[in-house]
C-alpha cells in the first residue's frame, strides 16, 4: 500500500467537509471506504494513531502482562468503582484487537423474539434489506467461509474465499462434536489467507495487532485504500469534545475537536457519529446545548440507554495429552442459537473457539499462579467463549459524571438461560474425554460487543435514530455504529456493523455505492488457498 501511516496532530486541511466522520473503527473505517467514490470532501476523525508495525504485537508478555497498547481512560460503575474497559483507541478501533469473525446475524435475528425474561424487540428493517451490504463487507474483508455448514446461516451465494480448515486437534472436536448430534461449523473470518497472501496462521491473532496486516480489521481493509484514493483525509490525536449545531438545533454544523492541546472547529455539511456505543453516546451526551439540554438528538430519553454486551463465559478445558494448536479459532457451534432444551424452551446461545490461550493471557486472572505453570496449562487447553444474548434495558446505560467521565450503569440479564448454556457445554466437553474444565463469567470491563445505546426505530418517541441511522431531532447527523441496535443478537457484530455502514452510505451520500457494481467482479475474484500446516509461506 502506499500511504504511509504517520500522526497527524496539526489540524485537517481544509475548514470545511461534505461529511465528518468520528471514529474510524468498523462503522466509520467502513463508511469512509464506501464514501471514497463519491464525489464527497471526506474528513475521518481517529482520537488515537496507528498501531505501530514491531516485534511487540506479537509478543504475549508486551500485549496483556505490559498493555502495551492500552490507551483507553478509566471508566466507571454505578458505585463509583473505576475500571479499564475493553476498548482501544487507534486507527481501526476495536478491530484491530479482534479475532477476524465476521458473521451474519440470523434472519430470526432481525424479528421480535421471546426469552425468559422478556422480549428481544424486531428491528426497523429486515434481513434481506441488509443481505446485499453483507456480501459487499464479506468481499471488501475478505472473509473465509464454508457455504453449506451451518444450518443457521440465510446466504444464497457461496463467500468470496473457503474456508480455511482446522488443524488435526481441532478438527477431532468437530467429529467429537458431531458424534453427539451436533453441528460443527467453520466460523467465518476475515484474514488474508489466499495463494501468496500474508496470513501466517499463527497463535497471536486474536487479542493481538498483527504485524504483517493479514487480519482485515477496519485499518486494513478499508481505512487505507480510502486514504490512497485520495478523497478521504485522515486526522489522527484529535478527540470529538462535541457536535455543533445551528441556532435552531436542528442542523449540525460541524465538530469541536482538541487537537495538539488547543481547540479547533471543523465544519461539515454532515456529521457521522462512529466511536462506539459507549462513545458515541458519550460524545452526543456532551454535546448538550440550550436546545437540546439533554443531549444531542435527544428528545425521546432514550440516548445512553439501552447499553447491551452479551453475557459470556470463558470456557477452558484441559487434557494432558492434547490440545497443541497454533490457529484455534475455526470452529463454532449453533444447535442452541435459536433454542433451548426440552426443559427450557428458550434461546440458550453461541459457542465458538476463540485464539490460542498462552500463559501471559491469564497472568491477570490469575495472578496468584506461577507464570511457568500458567504455560504449561495454556499449552494443553482448549478455549471457548460462550455467549448468550442480553436484553435492552433502558436502566443499563452510559452516562456522564460531574467531571464528564463515562459511567456505566450495567445490571446483567437473561442469566439463567446462559448458565444452562454453560452447564449444557460442560457435559459436552466431559463426554469427549476432558478431565478439567473450568468456566469464568466476565465481568463490566469485557465490552467488545457493546450496543444498543443510540437505538434506531420508526417512532421518535422511543428511538433515537430512524431506520437509516439519522437521528430524528438533528436532520444531517448520522449514528454508524453498533449504537444503532435494538438488540444484540449472539454473534461478534462486526460484520453487521460494516455491512450496515454501507447500507447507510447511500443515505448519507445518494449513490454513494454506484462504484461498487462496476469494480466487484475484477476486484474480489476468489483465491483458493493453499494449505500447508499452520505457516502456508513456509
Amino acid at each position: 500500500m502506499t500511504v504511509q501511516p504517520s500522526l497527524q496532530t496539526e489540524g485537517p486541511a481544509q475548514t470545511n467537509y461534505d461529511v465528518v466522520i468520528i471514529g474510524s473503527g468498523m462503522g466509520g473505517g467502513t463508511l469512509a471506504y464506501a464514501l471514497k467514490d463519491s464525489g464527497a470532501s471526506v474528513l475521518l476523525v481517529e482520537r488515537g494513531g496507528f498501531v505501530p508495525q514491531e516485534p511487540e504485537n506479537w509478543d504475549p508478555d508486551a500485549v496483556f502482562e505490559q498493555g502495551r497498547y492500552k490507551n483507553a481512560e478509566k471508566w466507571y460503575s454505578e458505585t463509583g468503582e473505576a475500571f479499564n474497559p475493553g476498548t482501544y483507541y487507534y486507527v481501526g478501533g476495536n478491530t484491530k484487537f479482534y479475532g477476524s469473525s465476521l458473521v451474519r446475524f440470523r434472519r430470526e435475528d432481525f424479528s421480535a423474539s421471546e426469552h425468559e425474561e422478556g422480549t428481544s424487540p424486531r428491528w426497523p428493517f429486515d434481513y434481506d434489506a441488509l443481505a446485499p451490504y453483507y456480501s459487499r463487507a464479506e468481499h471488501v474483508y475478505k472473509v473465509h467461509g464454508d457455504h453449506d455448514d451451518d444450518p443457521t446461516l440465510p446466504r444464497s451465494e457461496p463467500f468470496p474465499y473457503p474456508a480455511i480448515g482446522h488443524e488435526p486437534e481441532i478438527q477431532a472436536v468437530a467429529d467429537g462434536l458431531r458424534r453427539q448430534g451436533l453441528t460443527p461449523s467453520n466460523i467465518p473470518l476475515g484474514i488474508d489467507w489466499r495463494q501468496g497472501g500474508a496470513c501466517l496462521r499463527c497463535r497471536t491473532c486474536d487479542g493481538f495487532p498483527c504485524r504483517v496486516l493479514a487480519k482485515m480489521d477496519a485499518d486494513v481493509a478499508c481505512v487505507r485504500p480510502a486514504l490512497e484514493s485520495g478523497n478521504v483525509e485522515i486526522l489522527t490525536g484529535a478527540y470529538a469534545e462535541k457536535v455543533l449545531t445551528d441556532a435552531a438545533g436542528q442542523t449540525a454544523t460541524g465538530v469541536e475537536l482538541v487537537v495538539g492541546g488547543r481547540s479547533i472547529v471543523v465544519e461539515a455539511g454532515k456529521v457521522v457519529v462512529s466511536c462506539g456505543a459507549v462513545n458515541s453516546a458519550a460524545l452526543l451526551l456532551r454535546s448538550a446545548d440550550d436546545q437540546h439540554p439533554n443531549g444531542l438528538a435527544n428528545s425521546s430519553g432514550m440516548l445512553g440507554r439501552n447499553y447491551m454486551v452479551h453475557n459470556n463465559s470463558i470456557m477452558v478445558a484441559f487434557h494432558p495429552k492434547r490440545n497443541k494448536v497454533d490457529f484455534q479459532k475455526t470452529l463454532y457451534f449453533n444447535d442452541y442459537l435459536l433454542k433451548g432444551t426440552k426443559d427450557f424452551p428458550y434461546p440458550l446461545g453461541h459457542v465458538q473457539l476463540i485464539g490460542k490461550l498462552q500463559g501471559a493471557m491469564l497472568v491477570g486472572q490469575k495472578p496468584f499462579i506461577p507464570k511457568w505453570a500458567l504455560d504449561i496449562a495454556a499449552g494443553h487447553s482448549l478455549d471457548w467463549w460462550l455467549f448468550t444474548e442480553d436484553l435492552p434495558d433502558p436502566e443499563n446505560r452510559v452516562t456522564l459524571r460531574d467531571d464528564k467521565a463515562i459511567q456505566i450503569n450495567w445490571k446483567p440479564n437473561n442469566v439463567r438461560a446462559h448458565q444452562l448454556l454453560v452447564k449444557k457445554v460442560k457435559r459436552i466437553l466431559q463426554k469427549m474425554g476432558y478431565p478439567m474444565i473450568f468456566s469464568e463469567t466476565t465481568g463490566i470491563a469485557v465490552n467488545s460487543h457493546q450496543a444498543g445505546t443510540i437505538r434506531a426505530g420508526e417512532d421518535p418517541r422511543t428511538s433515537v435514530l430512524d431506520p437509516t441511522c439519522r437521528t430524528h431531532d438533528v436532520d444531517n447527523l448520522f449514528v454508524v455504529d453498533s449504537s444503532f441496535f435494538p438488540s444484540l443478537p449472539v454473534m461478534n457484530p462486526a460484520l453487521t456493523i460494516a455491512a450496515n455502514a454501507f447500507r447507510v452510505a447511500d443515505h448519507i451520500v445518494p449513490g454513494a455505492s454506484q462504484h461498487w457494481a462496476a469494480t466487484r467482479q475484477n476486484q474480489f475474484l476468489p483465491i483458493t488457498p493453499v494449505l500447508t500446516g499452520s505457516n502456508h509461506n513456509d
